[in-house]
């Protein structure tokens, strides 16, 4: 380390400590910094970009603002001139990451794999220069090995090693079954890094594990062993569960600005500048500026959560959407107006129908028993009415509004 920090310039030094500045944002760990600042270092002797891989398995193709933590993170790589290696784990994706499982995952079809994957491209695009990222299917190395590659493969680690990992621990302890292809996953994903060379791995702290196989792996290998950079994983809008498609507490960054914005309205106050640090694109300095101020009373939690779902939008689509966004809240939330546009579904059932019915009809509610519950507890409206019994019958006439919850409105018209 002190002999490659001894080349550099004075300049060069400052470099290597701007990069280090902004890698270090955010972040729950890097393993271990100094090997990060040697490999910024050497990169800037030898005027050669460090490999940043990210490694996915295309089995949840819609991408939230979770997902943008480490995407963000590649960004600031990218912007420093640095190559990023995007992983579809066509081949892995077949067999499924059995990190935080309980069970083993269902394995995915080709056509499933390629469809996932086509959809991450268009999406990630939303937050890195796609023309300068490296795309890489690891089924061009994994699908050539043959048996006895395998076997060498798995006799450069023991399964105390695997064992290590929490979730095979747990299920072995409970009893349930681990089946053997499932080991063979965090060897894979090690020998991804081997294949790609890769200087710097990202994921989130829950892929700990398989991140530090590309080190082990590498090192085996006769190769320079990667750095990890772990980063946090971000809680969904019920303020307890990670941000899941599957778990309903997400943000989509394919959603429309009204709803987007309506979303990160109802994020809880004591998660706002998690949100701000991990997924906005404003400068630490602005940051921290909007920290001191809630902590010292002078901005209020209505007024920087609003900020905050502006900022949302506008990264993801553009500020006249935001400013578009923010004013139908206003309007529907602040002063009890309808939005300006609303869905509308053409109809052409019966003019009367039970409440529980409609909603059902209309796809507003996947059953009736759903409805019924939805109604109870006061989050069904007809044209500004709000309906408290799920037995009672509903006159529909041409344009007449359903409201469900705070944001979702559908329009009523007569074919």
């Amino acid at each position: 380390m002190k002999e490659v920090m001894s080349q550099l310039s004075d300049g060069q030094h400052l470099e290597v400590k701007r990069q280090i500045s902004i890698y270090e944002q955010g972040i729950s760990d890097i393993i271990p910094t100094e090997e990060l600042e040697k490999k910024v270092a050497k990169s800037i002797l030898e005027n050669r970009p460090l490999n940043i891989k990210l490694g996915l398995d295309p089995s949840a193709p819609d991408i939230h603002l979770g997902h943008t933590v480490v995407l963000k993170k590649l960004r600031q790589f990218q912007e420093n001139g640095h190559v990023i290696q995007l992983l579809i784990g066509d081949f892995t994706g077949k067999i499924g990451d059995p990190t935080g499982k309980s069970v083993a995952r269902v394995q995915l079809t080709d056509e499933e794999v390629k469809h996932n994957a086509e959809t991450y491209f268009k999406q990630f695009g939303k937050v890195l220069d796609m023309e300068k990222v490296q795309l890489h299917y690891n089924s061009q190395w994994l699908s050539k090995l043959n048996f006895e590659d395998v076997i060498n493969l798995a006799g450069k680690i023991t399964v105390a090693r695997l064992m290590e990992r929490d979730d095979f621990e747990e299920r072995l302890a409970l009893g349930k079954p681990i089946s053997l292809h499932e080991f063979f996953y965090p060897l894979m994903q090690g020998y991804d890094s081997v294949q790609l060379e890769s200087d710097v791995e990202l994921g989130g702290t829950d892929q700990h594990f398989n991140v530090l196989m590309g080190r082990h792996f590498q090192e085996k290998m006769g190769k320079e062993k990667q750095v990890a950079i772990l980063m946090p994983l971000l809680e969904g809008l019920d303020g307890v569960e990670k941000m899941s498609k599957s778990k309903k507490n997400y943000i989509g960054i394919d959603e429309k600005p009204e709803e987007m914005y309506g979303k990160a309205m109802s994020i809880p106050d004591e998660l706002m500048m998690k949100y701000f640090e991990l997924i906005t694109d404003l400068l630490p300095e602005k940051v921290r500026q909007i920290k001191e101020e809630l902590n010292e009373g002078k901005l209020h939690p209505r007024d920087a959560k609003m900020l905050l779902a502006k900022t949302i939008v506008r990264m993801y689509h553009n500020n006249e959407a935001a400013e578009a966004a923010e004013e139908q809240f206003k309007n529907v939330f602040q002063k009890k107006q309808l939005p300006l546009h609303i869905n509308e579904i053409k109809w052409q059932g019966e003019r009367q129908a039970l409440i529980t019915n409609l909603l059902v009809e209309l796809k507003l509610m996947n059953s009736k028993s759903e409805a019924r519950r939805m109604v109870e507890n006061g989050g069904i409206q007809v044209n500004s009415v709000k309906i408290l019994d799920p037995g009672e019958t509903i006159s529909i006439e041409n344009n007449t509004i359903v409201q469900v919850g705070k944001r979702k409105f559908v329009k009523i018209v007569f074919e």
